[in-house]
């Protein structure tokens, strides 16, 4: 499988966005690359990676996200992989409006399956599109920021600048 591969400045680091021809298939940041490496060999095995600039559209929608468009990703097509339930958690996690956040057992609630909040956790955690797919607008139950791939300050900075602008 051919995709390519940008790299976009932001103010909380820099970010790779991987996409095919339609959908964008990873965004994460780049100290986060072997976690990025390994989840879409995971899931759609080996890939090339070509170099090339703003992929779809989908860096400037990037560069317009953190620049004050908060719902330039909304819409964006994604190829996520992943298994029949975590494409679930990542469906409901595209309906938590920008600006707002919920928590591992309100999602697991939504999806009518209340004593699973640590499996959303899990399906959370193995998220290969952030800001599209908004992993950070997940907090723990009592308001505490949980755990975040690109770094809890990271997701700090995120639920701010959402609320802020």
């Amino acid at each position: 499988m051919q995709l390519q591969i940008d790299r976009v400045e932001t103010p909380i680091g820099e970010v790779a966005v991987v996409a095919s021809s339609k959908a964008l298939v990873a965004l994460d940041f780049v100290n986060c690359s072997a976690r990025m490496d390994h989840l879409i060999a995971s899931r759609f095995g080996a890939v090339e990676l070509q170099t090339v600039s703003d992929p779809a559209g989908f860096s400037a929608r990037v560069r317009a996200y953190f620049s004050g468009t908060l719902d330039a990703l909304e819409d964006v097509p994604v190829k996520t992989g992943g298994t029949p339930f975590q494409r679930e958690v990542w469906r409901a996690l595209r309906s938590v409006p920008v600006g707002e956040t919920t928590s591992y057992g309100e999602i697991a609630a939504s999806l009518d399956r209340a004593s699973a909040a640590r499996a959303v956790g899990a399906a959370n955690a193995a998220n290969l599109i952030a800001l599209a797919i908004p992993c950070h607008r997940v907090i723990g139950s009592d308001g505490s920021l949980t755990g975040y791939a690109g770094g809890v300050e990271r997701k700090r900075w995120l639920l701010r600048h959402e609320k802020d602008l």
